[in-house]
């Protein structure tokens, strides 16, 4: 057996365990040993990676290796999930994206595999994936019931309540608060839908405007143009924690409800699905998800070091220790 990481190898046997997640190459095993293994990861304590041949792909993997280049959609200011920091994307999830991408090049063993990054929306995310213009999107998708009907959802990697964020100063502290005032939210979202749906149910009267992304929203409460911007919590405590001045700000509100985020795929493509959810569910078992999480809600973040200071929840800390694809809607 070998072991390697990528500090090298020590020759050990016949069986080579890579560290990040643990991946198994089979050559000669004994039958117990066998047996062993497959039992470990059946409890998603390794992962077996062998390179696929090219006539028995389907789907997205075949598209990609076909292609030589795996497609991701981005988005630009989805603190701290998926964002442009004047360099390169980063984030929570794009590191996620990030490490299937490389599941993907051990799957298919295409160790030079190129990842070419489009810039989407809320708006435009679906159809540019129903068009084959992305073949992955990890930044910050809800899954919901009603979504499932045109995408396919990985299993979800963060569980959040949708709130809001307003002035300070502004006297609002609650939904009701915001009857007859002008209320900023995302096109294409999730939130949007419940927003609306308050304002009929509760009639509320609110003036709602729907703008193209999360930038654009905050931007538009920042300058007065609405007193609050309504957008999932570890969002908008994304732009509190990096606007200049953040005591300006408060995160508010009786949640209007719970809601996961999940990778989204092309629907009817088991091979891909079971890929991407091997690699999530192993990272959230290892204790890695957690590792991932401090990095980027609890600690300083490029590009100017600020800290989101979201700590771990317990709806969080159930989700890493039971993965499940379940939306909450």
């Amino acid at each position: 057996m070998k072991v390697a990481d990528r500090r090298g190898e020590r020759s050990v046997g016949t069986v080579r365990v890579a560290r990040g997640p643990r991946y198994l190459h089979f050559t000669r095993l004994p039958r117990g040993m066998r047996s062993v293994l497959l039992a470990l990861a059946a409890c998603g304590l390794v992962m077996f990676a062998a390179p696929a041949r090219a006539d028995e792909l389907t789907g997205t993997l075949r598209k990609i290796h076909d292609d030589g280049v795996i497609v991701l959609g981005v988005r630009e200011a989805s603190i701290p999930f998926s964002y442009f920091d004047g360099k390169r994307t980063v984030g929570y999830s794009q590191t996620i994206a990030m490490q299937i991408v490389d599941e993907v090049r051990k799957a298919l063993g295409m160790s030079q595999l190129r990842v070419h990054e489009v810039a989407i929306t809320s708006s435009n995310r679906t159809p540019m994936l129903l068009n084959n213009q992305i073949d992955l999107e990890c930044g910050s998708t809800t899954h919901t019931v009603e979504r499932e009907n045109v995408a396919a959802f990985s299993d979800s990697f963060f569980q959040y309540a949708v709130r809001m964020i307003t002035r300070k100063n502004s006297g609002i502290a609650d939904f009701p608060d915001l009857a007859g005032k002008p209320v900023v939210t995302t096109a294409g979202t999730s939130d949007e839908r419940l927003l609306r749906r308050l304002n009929t149910d509760k009639q509320l009267n609110m003036r709602i405007t729907s703008v193209r992304d999360h930038q654009d929203a905050f931007n538009a409460m920042k300058d007065g143009h609405a007193v609050a911007f309504v957008m999932d919590e570890p969002i908008v405590y994304g732009f509190k924690a990096t606007d200049p001045h953040p005591d300006d700000f408060i995160v508010t509100g009786t949640p209007l409800g719970y809601e996961v985020y999940a990778c989204m795929f092309r629907k009817g493509d088991e091979p891909f699905r079971a890929l991407v959810n091997r690699v999530i569910a192993h990272s959230q078992t290892s204790g890695d998800a957690e590792r991932l999480y401090r990095q980027w809600f609890t600690q300083p973040i490029p590009p100017h070091g600020i800290n989101v200071n979201f700590p771990l929840s317990e709806q969080n800390r159930a989700l890493f220790a039971h993965p499940n694809d379940h939306a909450l809607d």
